[in-house]
């Protein structure tokens, strides 16, 4: 699915002259190796090729027990700054550039956070023993999240009589003190990391709040983002208490629309004012519509962050949306169908095609050949009568539709299923301690 884009566009002039190195040609094709010290002086493109800033530096953060470091993202000048480009709005890395998906670009200002680390700054010319660490290696990770990952270690050797260095490659693990958590508090913050956001959310609940505060701090934007979409409202505001304004920001752009308005509920009017105003104008607006409508209601339940595509649109243009993997699963099990625009408010609604008979139907077959009409609702039926509406259609999501028939947004069950169950069913108790 979609995130929120809290960024500025920055635009660069197009350039068709392909950018080369020393040490032959940059891979990022699963299995094989890039180097940082390589990667540390590509270009960073936007989403049409322009040049618009260069990579200045890679950030790490420690792998779970045996696992890898993590590549979190770049650190790139643009415009006399230095800001923060996450793995998630990398399209591709090669020989040309690190180039973005969009031509967004956060402009914030980098400032490390705690358990992150430089590869650039703080492993490349690190000593280990008598050698040097000379380049770092990097693969593509194979895993269910997209990104990247430390492999291989580079270490340079000079002899007292032999100017000329001896260079060998090892495992990362070999040498475990480059990329180890530094405090308790890393440590479990790289231990969650890969386990699900509710069971991480049941830990920190577990934990005093100056400890969930510290545990808070040392998650990236995107995993903090991720266990507050897991936890009450309350508990939501206690954990984000400490945060400035620039990391509360960061962690919202990463939110589903729909949990952050049920959050941006819950704040004080002169903060949730401050959060609408530090967004991007489309999504600000976004946000106070989503907010314009009552609690319990259809509206207060929908997320305007679905797959809306044209009628004339082919079964495999709908496939190749699908595949997205930031896409969540309960959006991707449906593709709904309407008029231009197609972003809600969309034009005329038409109806839906379930992932089901995508797969079934020939790629070249458009969705106006295949599209089911299913019911709708109003953004003002209750929650109650969509729970209903939904089991009695056997629905993983149901459209909302204004009286003109656009479609405003959908509610998937598990958004109907949190507001269904007890207040404090998220509550149940936790065994996790930290260590």
């Amino acid at each position: 699915m979609a995130r929120l884009r809290l960024s500025v566009s920055v635009s660069g002039r197009k350039s068709g002259r392909a950018h080369k190195y020393d040490g032959g040609s940059l891979r990022c094709m699963v299995g094989e190796l890039m180097y940082a010290f390589r990667v540390m002086r590509l270009p960073l493109l936007d989403a049409g090729g322009g040049a618009i800033g260069k990579i200045d530096d890679i950030v790490v953060v420690p792998g779970r027990a045996l696992e890898a470091p993590r590549v979190l993202g770049f650190v790139v000048s643009s415009q006399r700054r230095r800001i923060f480009v996450s793995t998630s709005r990398i399209a591709a890395v090669d020989n040309e550039g690190v180039r973005l998906k969009s031509w967004d670009v956060d402009l914030n200002p980098f400032h490390p956070r705690p358990g992150e680390r430089l590869i650039g700054k703080d492993v490349l010319d690190k000593r280990v023993g008598d050698e040097v660490v000379s380049d770092v290696a990097l693969a593509q990770s194979t895993g269910k999240t997209s990104g990247w990952n430390v492999t291989k270690v580079r270490l340079a050797k000079r002899g007292l009589l032999n100017p000329r260095a001896n260079y060998r490659l090892v495992e990362w693990d070999h040498i475990p003190s480059l990329f180890a958590p530094q405090t308790a508090i890393d440590a479990e913050a790289a231990r969650l990391r890969d386990m699900h956001p509710s069971d991480v959310a049941a830990v920190v609940r577990a934990l005093p709040l100056e400890q969930r505060r510290l545990l808070a701090a040392a998650m990236d934007d995107e995993r903090l983002a991720d266990v507050l979409e897991e936890m009450p409202e309350d508990e939501q505001l206690r954990l984000i208490e400490g945060l400035d304004m620039e990391r509360l920001t960061n962690v919202f752009e990463e939110m589903e629309f729909d949990d952050l308005a049920d959050l941006l509920v819950q704040m004080p009017g002169e903060q949730r004012s401050k959060v609408l105003e530090a967004m991007d104008d489309e999504d600000a607006e976004t946000m106070r519509q989503l907010l314009s409508h009552a609690e319990g209601t259809a509206g207060s339940l929908m997320t305007p962050d679905i797959l809306v595509m044209s009628p004339d649109a082919t079964v495999a243009d709908a496939l190749a949306r699908i595949r997205e993997p930031e896409i969540l699963v309960s959006i991707a099990a449906q593709v709904f169908v309407a008029h231009a625009p197609h972003y809600p408010p969309t034009g005329t609604y038409l109806g839906v095609v379930h992932f089901q008979r995508l797969l079934r139907e020939s790629p070249q077959m458009t969705l106006s050949q295949c599209v089911e009409m299913e019911p709708t609702v109003p953004p003002t039926m209750s929650d109650r009568e969509v729970a209903e509406r939904l089991a009695s259609y056997n629905l993983l999501a149901v459209a909302v539709c204004d009286q003109n028939n656009r479609l405003l947004g959908a509610i998937t069950v598990d958004d109907v299923l949190d507001r269904m169950l007890p207040a404090n069913w998220r509550r149940h108790p936790s065994t996790a301690v930290l260590s």
